[in-house]
């Protein structure tokens, strides 16, 4: 019994130690930050600038080391030295520095502060690297540090572009750094490569300790490489910027590792975070019948395209004038098919909504990234053809091509309405054909979602309904005409059959003249003052 306790005390001891490797909590209140290699600190920054950061006893054989601190949208800032300099401080909710140690260095200094003010929660770690590593942003030529291991990100409401400086490879304390563009051979930095990663956080979930949790799976090489999602590789010789589309609401975390292929070696850059939304301005805030349906769907999507494209209107104005055209439409196609039932053009239109899901179902897969689909030429020929495809193969049994839309199509508003109230991915199986209709440089963005709970569960939902509505209509339907006359030939036919059949009532209703004649009359006499009845005779005496 007493080996079983021994036992597990040496186990509860080593878990408490890799716990207080992973996580160190503390305040920068006390003048002083003191950092350990590979351990994650917690902080708070206020002002005024600046804080002093220091690590104590580096091992020799480290080269050279990459700080990083994360806030969620809140600026700080990494600097080399107390006072601020554009090519020695870094700021950002993101921000990194490297440090190129020196023969015999074991102390390495540099100082934290905030301008904002409000207190900044952070989340920092030191990692190390030899001299077989190669060094992130050892090559700038875009940014202001000599040597940048930042990744740089913008978005707006299509894409959302990082971007980076090349790498060098590494060398030894007090060696000279080999040259960026003395040759493109194997024993120049062109012989690097760049895996871009992509890291989905927790859908609908917001919280500075969510994001500042899952940023530790993305620091170093190894977790990226276990947890997140490997999207393009890059070679030196392509341009160091990839673009993806744009998830408001989502928060997403990019890193780049850079992979020596001759040595076997690699590093992380420092890794950048987004929501593709702002957590303080107002705009753009983190915080926000079945012809008549077809028509609308038809009319609006196109139109919306046009004024988007052609006008400068505000959104609003953008919805206003979609609903009012897209009413239109749908008004349009009822008046086609009330008046002359041409069914061809109904059902055309009818397919070609369920066409252009099918077809959008297809590029939401991992197909859609495909390199030969990033031009433009390809992938709306593509589009079109899978979407016209679906009414061809259909012409010969509308009334199961209606069916189908209506089970699919149904559903899947159900799918967009509860996407307005529940986070979930399948609102851009859709919304990225919409994207690149309206943005030209849209064609290069990767169009990854996150596929969690949420978005499982209302496939789901989405898959039953569509199930469920198809039987139901194809039950209901069975023994029935494929298709009714429509509406105005009915009324013509009722029309007709009054006229020649004496011996229907309706045969004998008065004109239209008579009968307004007649309703006037009787509302004339609600005002007229009502008559004693009896006589009233005067008596004689």
């Amino acid at each position: 019994m007493g080996l079983l306790q021994l036992l597990v005390v040496a186990v509860l001891a080593s878990e408490r130690r890799v716990a207080g490797a992973a996580e160190v909590f503390g305040n920068s209140s006390e003048g002083l930050i003191e950092f350990s290699v590979g351990k994650f600190r917690y902080f708070e920054l206020n002002r005024p600038f600046p804080e002093e950061a220091v690590l104590h006893d580096i091992s020799s054989n480290v080269t050279f080391l990459i700080f990083q601190i994360h806030s969620q949208y809140q600026n700080t800032t990494v600097s080399f030295s107390p006072t601020l300099l554009s090519n020695a401080s870094e700021t950002g909710t993101a921000s990194g520095l490297v440090f190129i140690l020196r023969p015999e260095q074991s102390t390495c200094t540099w100082y934290l502060g905030t301008s904002g003010v409000e207190p900044v929660q952070n989340m920092a770690i030191l990692l190390s690297y030899s001299e077989r590593d190669p060094i992130p942003g050892g090559c700038n030529l875009e940014f202001d540090l000599d040597i940048d291991p930042n990744i740089y990100l913008e978005y707006n409401f299509f894409e959302t572009t990082i971007k980076f400086a090349p790498a060098n490879l590494g060398y030894a304390r007090g060696v000279d750094p080999p040259p960026c563009d003395a040759g493109m051979d194997q024993d120049s930095r062109w012989r690097l490569q760049y895996d871009v990663y992509q890291y989905f956080l927790p859908e609908n979930d917001l919280t500075e300790e969510m994001l500042l949790k899952h940023l530790q799976r993305m620091v170093s090489v190894p977790q990226v490489k276990a947890n997140a999602l490997k999207v393009v590789t890059l070679t030196a010789n392509d341009k160091t910027s990839v673009s993806f589309s744009s998830l408001p609401g989502q928060g997403v975390i990019y890193n780049v590792i850079v992979w020596d292929p001759f040595l076997n070696t690699s590093a992380a850059y420092v890794p950048a975070h987004t929501y593709a939304c702002s957590f303080e301005a107002g705009e753009g805030s983190c915080a926000s019948l079945e012809l008549f349906f077809i028509g609308f769907i038809i009319m609006g999507f196109f139109f919306y395209i046009l004024i988007t494209r052609l006008t400068p209107i505000k959104y609003d104005v953008h919805l206003i004038l979609t609903a009012v055209a897209g009413s239109v439409g749908g008004m349009f196609l009822v008046a086609v098919w009330w008046r002359f039932g041409i069914l061809s053009i109904c059902m055309l239109c009818v397919g070609l909504v369920l066409g252009f899901l099918i077809s959008s179902v297809t590029f939401f897969t991992p197909l859609g990234n495909l390199k030969i689909f990033h031009d433009d030429g390809v992938f709306w020929v593509t589009f079109s053809c899978i979407a016209i495809l679906i009414p061809v193969v259909f012409m010969g049994c509308l009334r199961i091509l209606n069916i189908l839309t209506c089970g699919v199509i149904g559903s899947y508003s159900v799918v967009l309405a509860v996407g307005s109230y529940l986070s979930t991915s399948l609102s851009y199986i859709t919304l990225n054909v919409l994207k690149r209709a309206l943005n030209k440089d849209f064609h290069r963005a990767f169009t990854n979602v996150p596929f969690q709970t949420n978005d499982f569960i209302i496939l789901a939902v989405w898959g039953m309904l569509a199930v469920s509505g198809i039987t139901l209509q194809i039950r209901r339907e069975r023994g029935r005409p494929f298709f009714p006359p429509h509406p105005y030939k009915l009324w013509k036919q009722e029309r007709e059959r009054r006229v020649t059949n004496i011996l229907d009532p309706s045969y004998h209703i008065p004109p239209l003249r008579e009968r307004l004649y007649g309703r006037l009359t009787q509302i004339k006499e609600l005002f007229q003052k009502e008559q004693p009845a009896g006589e009233r005779t005067p008596l004689l005496l």
